[in-house]
C-alpha cells in the first residue's frame, strides 16, 4: 500500500503534464502544425527513396556500360584474331607446325633427341638447385608465416 502511494505521488507532476498536452491537441492550430510535419516528413521520406533508388539505377548504368565496353573489346580482339588466321605468314607456320610441310626448295631433317642433345653445350649453373627448405612442424611453418605476415617481412626471409 506505501508503494502504491509513493508511486501516485511521482506520477502525479507528469499526469498533470500529459492532460495539459492532451488538451493542446483539441486546439485546431496544434493540430494543423502536427499534420503539417508529418507531411513534410513523408515528402522527405519518398524524396530520400527516390535519391536512393535512382543512386542503385545509376550504379547498374555504370556497371552495364563497363561490359559493353569489355564485350567490344573482345569483339575487336576477335576480329584481330581472325585477321591474323588469314594472313599468309600464320598459314605458313600452321602447315609447318600441323602437317609437316616445308617450303620449297627446304629439306626436313628428323633428328633423334639423344643426337640432338650430344652436340649441345651445357651452360654453367643451368641445372636448377632445389632450394633449401627447412624441415618444421607444421604449427612451427604456420606461427612463422603469420608473424611475418603482422610484421610486414618477404615471406622469402
Amino acid at each position: 500500500m506505501l508503494a502504491k502511494i509513493n508511486i501516485e505521488k511521482l506520477i502525479a507532476p507528469y499526469e498533470a503534464r500529459l492532460r495539459a498536452y492532451v488538451l493542446s491537441l483539441r486546439d485546431i492550430r496544434n493540430v494543423g502544425v502536427l499534420v503539417f510535419i508529418v507531411i513534410v516528413l513523408l515528402i522527405s521520406w519518398s524524396g530520400v527513396k527516390s535519391i536512393q533508388t535512382n543512386y542503385g539505377l545509376q550504379k547498374q548504368i555504370v556497371k552495364l556500360g563497363q561490359e559493353n565496353q569489355v564485350a567490344q573489346l573482345e569483339n575487336t580482339n576477335q576480329a584481330l584474331q581472325n585477321q591474323y588466321y588469314g594472313t599468309p605468314q600464320y598459314l605458313e607456320i600452321a602447315a609447318r607446325q600441323n602437317l609437316g610441310l616445308a617450303a620449297p626448295g627446304e629439306t626436313e631433317l628428323i633428328i633423334s633427341k639423344e643426337t640432338a642433345l650430344a652436340h649441345t653445350i651445357k651452360m654453367p649453373g643451368g641445372g636448377l638447385v632445389p632450394s633449401e627448405v627447412p624441415k618444421q612442424p607444421f604449427w612451427q611453418r604456420n606461427f612463422e608465416a603469420w608473424m611475418n605476415f603482422f610484421l610486414h617481412r618477404d615471406a622469402s626471409q
